[in-house]
């Protein structure tokens, strides 16, 4: 029997960059086959191949048997291939029927929609794969976990045999995740083939029945799930074993740095976002936040910084009240801030790194004044962070967007830390970065930490969170629901209040 995917001498080249060069992979039908490798590695691209949204420069592709060329993802859907990708495309505002069968839909004369047959095949679509769900829901509604669910059946409503799914666990809590994972069974069991991306090693070793590993756009190896560790793949990734978050003793200070008092959000229609908050950093720690995202992290760090304005209570950062004073002026009073999309609200990709490097800062010395700008001392500066916090870069005239994830988050952190901040909010510091860098940041939030820093810290990363916090909170519906101890909780612990699974009257924490 053919494989159900064999490439062979897949090769993409960019400017300046050789994404995948001669990648050979094979996946047999009917299997779970796992596709690791640290960011940066080739995974995305190859995947972006297959399914038709670039071709390669070199190289053929087959499926079952069949050589094939694609121009777009419409080549590949008709030849049974659908991807589930790491954001998910759906419209909160439509029901999960009518995101199933958005532009497939089935129509009668005059372009009428056939809704009942549309019902009927999702049916049994779900009823074939073991994927139940309720067509009626609004999409709004449904939690991470069910909305990925509505994805994967969207593929295969338009009849998917082979699925790629990347990095499908990277917002699911644990609990999510073994439902995800034995979705997976029963979609292999029913006959599907599946493509997994992933960099976390248990969940690989998990689920998958083969492993592929790339490593800087190339292949290095090809095998079973058979005996294999997560240090044999550790070594195959990146070449030594893949560093840990631990963070050593204690250095939380008597000194509160930010004190957040009974704090209340509301939006356009006067909905609390997030309701009566109450929290205190102290200089020296490191409080983390946990939460299934969407459930008011976004909105207190906005209360915080001053993007959103507070309806009830009160924020002092040091002891001076904040509550209603401009962005600007927060900044200036000393808040440092790593934001979750580094792309729309941390850089601007188009130009220099010197620039960048006074964003924010640029009212403060060495970058400038409230009246005059320094490119002096931006450029010194700059190349300050470029040193300090190892931003590897030809030279800082070139834009931010010419750098990797990693170096990108590297000029952040720097920018945000060489600012001299008494109090650091680090929103998913290390989401899609590197090992090598996700190191390095987990390195420089350590250092502050030890020198006094008090730092919030929200992750969707429960190991990263559990690993660096001093204490952790879980924020759920917008409000605060646990606070629990890193070194007496495990991640599934953690999901069981993100979820609501567990409360902190009546959860065992261990």
């Amino acid at each position: 029997m053919a494989p159900a995917i064999e490439l062979t001498g897949i090769t993409k080249r960019f400017p300046g960059v050789v994404a995948n060069d001669n990648i050979n992979l094979t996946v047999e039908k009917g299997e779970i086959h796992a596709i690791c490798g640290e960011n940066g590695a080739g995974k995305s691209t190859l995947m972006k191949i297959l399914y038709g949204m670039q071709p390669p420069d070199e190289g053929t592709m087959k499926v079952h048997g069949d050589v094939v060329e694609f121009g777009s993802p419409t080549d590949a859907i008709d030849r049974g291939i659908g991807m589930v990708h790491q954001h998910f495309m759906l419209a909160d505002q439509l029901t999960v029927l009518e995101n199933v069968i958005l532009g497939a839909e089935p129509t009668a004369a005059g372009g009428v929609i056939k809704f009942s047959e549309a019902e009927a095949h999702l049916a049994r679509v779900a009823e074939d794969y073991g994927l139940t769900i309720d067509p009626d829901d609004m999409v709004e509604t449904l939690e991470v976990g069910e909305r990925q669910r509505v994805e994967i059946i969207k593929v295969l409503y338009r009849g998917a045999e082979i699925l790629i799914l990347d990095e499908p666990t990277a917002v699911l809590v644990p609990q999510e995740v073994e439902a995800l994972f034995e979705n997976m069974r029963e979609l292999k069991e029913g006959g599907a083939t599946i493509i997994f991306i992933d960099h976390k090693l248990d969940e690989v070793l998990e689920i998958s029945d083969s492993i592929t590993v790339l490593r800087h756009g190339k292949t290095v190896a090809s095998m079973p799930n058979d005996g294999v560790t997560a240090h044999d793949l550790a070594e195959l990734m990146v070449g030594s074993e893949l560093p840990t978050p631990e963070t050593a003793e204690s250095t939380v200070t008597e000194r509160v740095g930010l004190d957040i008092s009974a704090v209340t959000v509301v939006d356009d229609d006067r909905r609390p976002v997030i309701e009566n908050i109450s929290l205190r950093i102290h200089e020296g720690e490191i409080l983390g936040i946990a939460g299934v995202e969407g459930n008011g992290q976004s909105e207190l760090v906005d209360a915080i910084i001053g993007t959103a304005a507070v309806t009830a209570g009160s924020i002092s950062l040091q002891g001076l009240d904040i509550t209603n004073l401009s962005v600007r002026k927060r900044r200036e009073a000393g808040i440092g801030y790593v934001p979750e999309d580094r792309h729309h609200e941390g850089l601007m990709l188009d130009a220099p790194l010197w620039e960048n490097a006074a964003l924010g800062h640029q009212t403060q010395a060495p970058y400038g004044s409230r009246w005059l700008m320094n490119r002096s001392g931006m450029r010194s500066q700059t190349e300050t962070i470029k040193d300090e916090f190892d931003v590897r870069t030809p030279n800082i005239d070139v834009s931010a967007h010419a750098l990797s994830g990693g170096n990108q988050q590297k000029l952040i952190i720097g920018r945000e830390l060489t600012a001299d901040p008494s109090l650091l909010i680090a929103a998913h510091p290390t989401r899609g970065i590197d090992v090598g860098a996700q190191a390095a940041v987990w390195e420089q939030i350590r250092d502050a930490r030890a020198a006094g820093l008090a730092t919030l810290l929200i992750s969707a990363d429960l190991d990263e969170l559990i690993g660096l916090s001093d204490s952790i909170v879980v924020m759920l519906r917008g409000r605060l629901v646990a606070r629990l101890q890193p070194d007496e909780v495990t991640p599934r612990d953690l999901g069981a209040y993100m979820t609501g699974a567990a409360t902190q009257e009546t959860a065992e924490v261990h």
